[in-house]
């Protein structure tokens, strides 16, 4: 028995350390309850680390409190009590006390009874608490995983005021809204899972290794398009100064006793070691650290779930040589991931992990992560069942209204009120165009943007295309009309007019446009030659005779008359034409002419003359200078 002790003196030292040091924070919902007026209100209850919360959702019901078995530790069948709601009737929220058993058995017991959800009162006045699974407790493992429904601790003293209400023979109706559970700030989600590549540390590791099988594929695709971002964590602790030489610390640590893991198997004589879990872990954050330099981060779904598969401790394979084998099938570059690693055996400090037992600590509304698994969404600790469906939910309801992507939108996980009555938003059935929005929390009325034109209104009653384009939506709820292959439409693309009446038609421009008769309200073809014939939005005007109709004029002109003064004018213009060119041509003859006579003139008369321009050029020579 001592030796026993002292085995496990390390550990028991390193879980006070992390007891007394943790920061823990309870993820609460909010919880109305809409009668009787006298504890009418909203009070906080903290959410089941077990069963399904209703993530993004609401749910309403009418409080029960049992005359027995109040603590639901037994089956209510054994008292022949049920909670199944009637037909048309709001769904049942069991009321049961705190002590004597698990957290978990209460719910399951409640929720076998037809119980839709369980309130917990505690019995003790405390801050809230988060109601937890017992560990490593083979016998409540059956049960835990198929807990199904909601549920929530509330305070001694809220708990009284319900027992106290119910008592006095009033119906107590509360809302339990998870709407505001996850922050929802923008359009992309960030979480984080807690993981261990552990497979022999019992229940809880076996469903986290199933959670991580099927969710891979939804995670994947959030993942590579854009909609969430995902990293995962591995707990380390270090080994207390004191115990760094032991046997213990050396088989359960690397670089000496920084970090540690426990023991696989609980036995520190056989198996594997404490090491080889910290090193695969350390291995699994490489895989993810250069998958995500590269661009593809999912990459490590995709080796831990082969790995699981592959590589199991029962099978001794949970090995380097069986991980190199798995990264070499993915296309992993080995020798980025032994040197993302580094060495275990350093004295020193490993990057990795150090910014791993960094990041245990709680920052601002995320506590400390003590407990494996943990997943964090939008910095908040999910609580409830590690299951594919209801950690979707989660998910879903961490993204902004309207942003969230079609797997979100899906039967499987909400409901679409826009299929009923429209939501009860405004919409144009002849445009088929609606103000209502589906999201994941429920649906939103919102004027909509269509084929690049928006709309402005309330959303519910009153929504209107506003902008350039807007009539090419719908008219822009102009009036329009179509007649023998014409259509006219009232809608104008101003700021300051909306809908007026075109050309040849008077109305409000809304509901109606009346053609104008311009021949009889003689506005048009007034002429005395002129004959007018109304037409839908127009009218036709005639002459008397060869004469012809001039619209910008508003007259008659002669068709001979104007042909044959176009004709001579054209005629005049020609002739004019040609006898200016002869003019100009025989000016540039009669110039070039003079020139080249005046040169020949001045050549002859050089011969026998000098003239004015010449020197004089000497005949003889002097026969002194000869």
């Amino acid at each position: 028995m001592m030796k026993q002790l002292l085995c496990c003196l390390p550990w028991l030292l390193l879980s006070l350390l992390v007891m007394t040091e943790a920061r823990f924070v309870v993820e609460k919902n909010s919880l109305s309850v809409t009668s009787p007026e006298s504890i009418k209100g909203t009070h906080d209850s903290a959410i089941g680390n077990f069963g399904i919360p209703q993530y993004g959702g609401s749910m309403a019901g009418t409080v029960v409190y049992p005359k027995e078995n109040q603590k639901s530790c037994k089956e209510f069948s054994d008292f022949s009590i049920s909670f199944k709601s009637q037909p048309g009737a709001l769904p049942t929220f069991l009321l049961v006390d705190r002590g004597d058993c698990f957290f978990a058995l209460k719910v399951w017991n409640a929720q076998k009874a037809g119980a839709s959800a369980v309130l917990v009162a505690d019995n003790v006045d405390e801050p809230l608490i988060t109601m937890d699974t017992p560990e490593e407790d083979v016998s409540s493992a059956k049960y835990i995983e198929n807990i199904t429904i909601p549920s929530a601790l509330v305070t001694k003293g809220f708990g009284e005021k319900l027992k106290k209400a119910i008592s006095g023979g009033d119906m107590v109706n509360l809302n339990l809204d998870w709407r505001e559970a996850v922050p929802h700030p923008d359009d992309r989600v960030e979480y984080e899972l807690w993981t261990n590549s552990n497979d022999e540390c019992g229940v809880k590791c076996d469903m986290l290794m199933e959670f991580v099988k099927d969710f891979k594929g939804a995670a994947q695709i959030l993942e590579k398009g854009g909609f969430t971002q995902f990293r995962p964590h591995y707990i380390t602790w270090y080994c207390p100064h004191a115990f760094t030489l032991s046997r213990q610390c050396k088989s359960q640590c690397i670089n000496k006793g920084r970090y540690c893991a426990p023991d696989p198997e609980q036995d520190f004589s056989s198996g594997y070691d404490g090491k080889d879990v910290v090193v695969e872990n350390l291995r699994q954050l490489c895989v993810y650290k250069v998958a995500n330099e590269t661009g593809n981060p999912w990459v490590w779904w995709d080796y831990v779930t082969d790995f699981q598969i592959r590589c199991p401790m029962k099978e001794k394979k949970y090995n380097k040589d069986c991980a190199e084998s798995v990264m070499k099938s993915l296309g992993i570059d080995s020798k980025k991931i032994d040197k993302c690693m580094g060495d275990p055996d350093a004295d020193m400090d490993n990057l990795v992990l150090k910014e791993e037992q960094d990041a245990q600590v709680g920052k601002g509304t995320r506590g400390d992560v003590t407990i494996l698994p943990t997943l964090v969404v939008n910095n908040r600790q999910y609580r409830g069942k590690l299951e594919k469906s209801a950690v979707l939910k989660a998910l879903c309801s961490g993204f902004e209204e309207s942003t969230e992507p079609a797997i979100c939108l899906s039967t499987d996980m909400e409901t679409n009120e826009c299929l009923d009555n429209n939501g009860g938003c405004w919409q144009d059935k002849s445009a088929n165009i609606t103000a209502c929005k589906d999201t994941f929390r429920g649906k939103v009325c919102v004027c909509p943007v269509v084929d690049g034109v928006r709309f402005k209104g309330d959303g519910y009653s009153h929504c209107e295309a506003s902008g350039p384009g807007r009539c090419t939506i719908n008219n822009g709820g102009c009036w329009h009309e179509e007649r023998d292959g014409h259509a006219f439409s009232a809608c104008v693309d101003k700021d300051s007019v909306k809908c007026e009446c075109p050309p040849g038609f008077k109305g409000d421009g809304v509901k109606k446009c009346e053609d104008i008769n311009e021949c009889k309200e003689k506005k048009a073809c007034q002429c005395p030659e002129c004959s007018c014939k109304n037409t839908w939005g127009s009218y036709e005007c005639s002459c008397s005779g060869d004469l012809l109709y001039m619209r910008d004029h508003d007259t008659c002109i002669s068709k001979t008359g104007g042909q044959v003064r176009s004709a001579w004018a054209a005629v005049w213009l020609i002739m004019l034409s040609l006898g200016l060119a002869a003019a100009g041509a025989y000016l540039v003859y009669k110039y070039r002419l003079r020139q080249y006579m005046d040169s020949e003139i001045r050549a002859i008369m050089a011969q026998y003359m000098p003239l004015d321009s010449q020197p004089e050029v000497p005949n003889h020579v002097n026969d002194e200078h000869a």
